[in-house]
């Protein structure tokens, strides 16, 4: 879990604004790594007392008010279709350097379905599911 933040200044160039809690579940293999990330917005306690102050917007009930599933995605080692160009600027936590990722804001509604319906064990279950599909080319080739 990412803690949450307030990062907010007056200085425009310097404001990097505020963040709840996120969950993020990381399954690892010998391939590369699935994820769940769920933006909590749980927020730092006395942006969570400024928020609550004020009226709701009802046109973007999401923000900040309710979790927000963020992703369901994968990291790998090596290209996953034809075209998959690698992550630029980006260091890459999971693949110990060059990085092809891609993911899902769909595949995360579903997953928070999951983490609701069958608590982390199910998110578990679906992330080994997920790695499987993803990786299954690499596992075949390297049992050969």
């Amino acid at each position: 879990m990412a803690p949450a933040f307030d990062r907010r200044n007056q200085d425009p160039s310097r404001n990097y604004g505020i963040q709840g809690v996120d969950l993020r579940m990381v399954l690892k293999g010998p391939d590369g790594v699935v994820q769940f990330l769920l933006y909590t917005n749980w927020m730092l306690p006395h942006v969570q007392d400024e928020m609550d102050s004020k009226p709701l917007d009802t046109r973007f009930p999401y923000v900040f008010h309710k979790p927000l599933p963020a992703d369901v995605g994968y990291h790998s080692k090596v290209p996953r279709y034809e075209g998959h160009e690698p992550a630029h600027d980006y260091q890459c936590p999971y693949t110990d350097g060059v990085c092809y990722r891609d993911g899902s804001v769909l595949a995360a509604k579903d997953m928070y379905r999951v983490l609701c319906e069958r608590g982390s064990d199910g998110v578990w279950e679906e992330l080994e599911s997920y790695y499987h599909k993803i990786f299954a080319d690499t596992e075949a080739a390297r049992q050969r």
